[in-house]
């Protein structure tokens, strides 16, 4: 047995956070990448320390059973199964600010657009509604189709939503000013999980066992990643949307190669059925959540030992006079133009990333 075979058979999680009394459904990491926050089905929210696996003060009550992060990390909206309200939280303040009422239904789906003017929700009363955050106030209502809404995303440019459930099977995609169905993408099962790369030109899906991936130009499936034999409850994307995590009710977690569509070594095995996953902001911390439990991994740990130490790189443009420094890196060129056409908040990840990576080398 190779030494990197017997590395990926031993992977173990770097920190495990155990006795949370309820089922952990959602977990967002904050930035500076030393803290958590997880909201679970008792309506509780709690902060957590990466390092040590501790909580960090008391817990945040009237929280919900979904939740997400804004892009500025400032703010958190959460969608309750009980009473079925979004609530907009100031982190810093561990508090309240806003409450926004309309679903009859458990919320279980939250986005924000880019520009985190607005949020969005899904609910199991079929609907998906858009929130002006500044305002307070429902601006869009979908009827979905949908008996049951699991999912809901943006789209990069925050110009269309996808919405993801049961009933009318599949993912179906919208105008997310004026509501206005675009198209459907139909499958045989329900869609639990959905994620839009960063560059805005493939939707990823996960329902009953395989994860599929469509062209959004064409809205043609282009490719199916088969693992999950059970329903694939969420997916996480790294910045440089080449690797992909996901968690299912089969009891794994799995991280692929979006270069080859294939899964990077063994799942990661936990003793219960899935329901979250994140990856941090660089790529290189996975969590996931089960039941009672969350379990942080060394994602880096993880693609060294199997051989894919470089899907967390992302390639640059770079003066000439540094050509000699970024093959010492391993950073390939690419035209200047692949950073031009992103946005501001693809450039930051891919900037955060190679920081952190030169620093790497720099001490190592």
């Amino acid at each position: 047995m190779s030494s990197s075979t017997s590395m990926m058979l031993a992977i173990k999680p770097r920190q495990t956070i155990r006795g949370l009394t309820e089922e952990v459904r959602g977990v967002v990491h904050l930035p500076g990448e030393r803290h958590i926050i997880t909201c679970s089905f008792d309506g509780k929210l709690r902060l957590w320390d990466l390092e040590n696996g501790t909580q960090i003060g008391e817990d945040w009550r009237d929280g919900g059973w979904c939740m997400a992060l804004s892009s500025n990390g400032k703010k958190i909206v959460t969608g309750g199964r009980v009473f079925n309200h979004v609530r907009l939280w100031d982190i810093e303040r561990k508090g309240i600010i806003a409450n926004w009422t309309g679903h009859t239904r458990n919320v279980c789906a939250l986005c924000w657009s880019a520009d985190g003017e607005r949020v969005a929700s899904g609910s199991w009363d079929g609907t998906a509604r858009v929130w002006d955050v500044e305002r307070g106030k429902n601006i869009l209502t979908i009827k979905t189709g949908h008996e049951w809404v699991w999912a809901v995303t943006y789209s990069p440019d925050s110009s269309k939503l996808a919405t993801g459930g049961n009933n009318q099977n599949g993912a179906r995609i919208w105008d997310a000013k004026t509501g206005k169905r675009l198209t459907i993408l139909e499958y045989d099962e329900w869609v639990r999980s959905l994620a839009w790369t960063s560059d805005g030109k493939k939707l990823i899906s996960g329902s009953f066992g395989p994860i599929r991936i469509f062209d959004t130009a064409t809205w043609r499936q282009i490719a199916i990643l088969e693992g999950h034999t059970n329903y694939v409850n969420a997916i996480s994307l790294s910045p440089n949307n080449r690797l992909l995590a996901s968690v299912s009710y089969d009891k794994t977690a799995r991280l692929w190669n979006l270069d080859t569509n294939l899964p990077v070594g063994p799942p990661l095995q936990h003793g219960e059925d899935l329901s979250s996953v994140a990856l941090s902001p660089n790529g290189k911390v996975l969590v996931t959540a089960c039941k009672n439990n969350v379990y942080i991994w060394d994602v880096h740990a993880i693609l060294k030992g199997a051989g894919f130490e470089d899907l967390l790189l992302i390639s640059i443009n770079v003066a000439p006079k540094d050509k000699l420094k970024q093959k010492e890196l391993g950073i390939q060129r690419t035209p200047r133009s692949s950073l031009v056409n992103k946005s501001f908040l693809e450039v930051r990840a891919v900037f955060a990333i190679l920081l952190v990576y030169y620093n790497s080398k720099i001490s190592g």
